[in-house]
């Protein structure tokens, strides 16, 4: 059964879903850019049954403020303040696009949080990968601004950014949507490469493989989790 709640971490409050029994070993969630919590649903739901699944609204997305302040480090921070108010001492951490690149910057700068990292379709640090960001049509359920400060920073993510995949010490994970995604597939592999303890998998399944592919995605961070 799924369940919602809110949090107030700092100025801003977090909405988030959970799934699973609320004893069991913490896995944290992490939309896209323009998506929300509700995007990891069928994903949720199936990890659940072997861990606690917390899928977190990230600021300006979804039930979470909307504070017209963004960035990464933002969010990154937001997660971990998350992390601190929810007494999660060390999580099991999944990104899927942006929400990869908040995860591994927590798994940068707090590595004692990450138990292990599994990076979703994600944007290498590279300039010019930001992945998709096409604009939704009719209603949406992200604050706009949010768009481009953020993709802005995934277009052109700094000088180091890259080196500093090497500062991850959590193993990780990096699954790719195959030839259906418009992600660059090719910088995955050296994403990969650049990480000290990575493996690399393919699902077919395009961009939002976690969605497309939900239980052949599930069943992949299941089997890395408990590897």
């Amino acid at each position: 059964m799924e369940d919602q709640s809110v949090v107030d971490v700092g100025d801003v409050r977090l909405a988030y879903r959970a799934w699973g029994d609320a004893f069991g070993s913490p896995v944290v969630l992490l939309h896209g850019l323009g998506d929300s919590a509700a995007h990891w649903e069928a994903a949720g739901a199936l990890l659940g049954r072997e861990w606690r699944v917390y899928a977190l609204d990230l600021r300006g997305h979804g039930e979470s403020d909307w504070p017209d302040d963004y960035g990464l480090e933002l969010m990154a921070e937001d997660v971990v303040g998350f992390l601190d108010e929810l007494e999660l001492d060390r999580v099991g951490l999944v990104g899927h696009g942006m929400g990869g690149v908040v995860a591994r910057l927590v798994a940068q700068e707090h590595s004692d949080r990450v138990e292990r990292l599994v990076l979703v379709e994600t944007p290498a640090p590279f300039p010019g990968d930001p992945g998709p960001a096409g604009q939704a049509e009719g209603p949406v359920d992200h604050d706009e601004n949010a768009v481009p400060a953020v993709h802005d920073q995934l277009a052109d993510p700094g000088p180091d950014a890259a080196e500093q995949l090497g500062d991850i010490v959590s193993p990780t994970l990096v699954i790719t949507g195959g030839p259906e995604s418009g992600m660059a597939q090719h910088r995955q592999a050296d994403v990969a490469a650049l990480v000290p303890d990575c493996r690399l998998i393919t699902v077919p399944g395009g961009h939002h493989v976690h969605e497309t592919r939900a239980d052949q995605v599930a069943a992949q961070i299941t089997e890395f989790f408990t590897s």
